[in-house]
C-alpha cells in the first residue's frame, strides 16, 4: 500500500493546508490521490447534512472523484476532540473502524493520503489515538509543525513517540503561518538540521498559498 500519514505536534499548525498542498501536487503529476480523514470534529451542519471543511479541501485538492462520506464517515459538531465528541453523540468508534473506512476502495496504484486530527498523541476514537490509527496503518508520516518559538522541543518529542511506534519519519516540515519577523534570528530550520538526519521542508503560507509548484515532493516514499 502506497501513501503516507499526515500528522502534527499539536491541532491548528497547518496539517490540512500541508495535506492539500501534497495532494493537489501529486494529482497534478498523474497519481491517482486518495484522500482520507475518517473522523473529523468541529463539523457545519448545511441542508441537515454535516460537512467536514478538512475533508472537503482534500477532496477538491485531490480532485478525487469519489464521495465525501468515502474521504470522511464519521463527522461531529463540536469542536473537541473527535474521541469526546463521539462519546457524546452515543457512538463507539474504534481504531479499526477507522483503519477500515482508509482502506476501504482502494485501488492497487492508488496513493493513499491520510490526514489525522490533532497531534500523533491527540485522542482519536474509544480505544486509541492518532498513533494508533497510523500504526495500523503502517504508512510513512509526515510531521507538520508551526515555525515558532518552542515547536524544537515539540518536534522531536514528537519524532521520539513515531520512532517508538516503529514508523518511518519521511519527512518534517514547518509551517510558517503567521508573517515572519526578518529581524528575528530565530531559524528552527537550521537548528533542527544540526540534531536529525531527517528531510525537512519549511513553507510561508503566505507566499505560497495554493502554490502547489514550492513544495519539494523529492521525500515522498515511491
Amino acid at each position: 500500500m502506497k501513501g503516507i500519514f499526515i500528522t502534527g505536534t499539536d491541532t491548528d499548525v497547518g496539517k490540512t493546508y500541508i495535506a492539500c498542498l501534497i495532494a493537489r501536487q501529486l494529482q497534478q503529476s498523474g497519481v491517482a490521490v486518495v484522500p482520507r480523514k475518517p473522523i473529523e470534529s468541529g463539523c457545519q451542519k448545511k441542508d441537515h447534512e454535516l460537512i467536514p471543511a478538512d475533508a472537503l479541501a482534500l477532496k477538491q485538492a485531490a480532485a478525487y472523484s469519489g464521495t465525501l462520506t468515502q474521504i470522511c464517515p464519521y463527522r461531529f459538531i463540536p469542536p473537541i476532540s473527535p474521541k469526546r465528541a463521539a462519546q457524546l453523540a452515543g457512538q463507539s468508534i474504534n481504531t479499526a473502524d477507522l483503519a477500515r473506512a482508509c482502506t476501504t476502495d482502494l485501488n492497487k496504484d492508488d496513493f493513499l493520503l491520510v490526514e489525522g486530527a490533532g497531534g500523533f498523541y491527540s485522542p482519536l476514537c474509544e480505544d486509541g489515538l492518532n498513533a494508533d490509527l497510523a500504526q495500523a496503518l503502517a504508512l510513512p508520516v509526515v510531521l507538520v509543525a508551526e515555525d515558532r518559538l518552542g515547536c524544537i522541543n515539540h518536534i522531536l518529542l514528537s519524532i521520539q513517540a513515531i520512532e517508538s511506534r516503529g514508523l518511518e519519519l519521511s519527512s518534517i516540515i514547518l509551517n510558517q503561518t503567521q508573517a515572519s519577523d526578518n529581524h528575528s534570528p530565530m531559524n528552527n530550520m537550521h537548528e533542527l538540521s544540526e540534531m536529525i538526519d531527517i528531510p525537512l521542508l519549511n513553507i510561508n503560507y503566505n507566499q505560497c498559498h495554493s502554490n502547489a509548484d514550492d513544495l519539494n515532493m523529492s521525500w515522498l516514499p515511491a
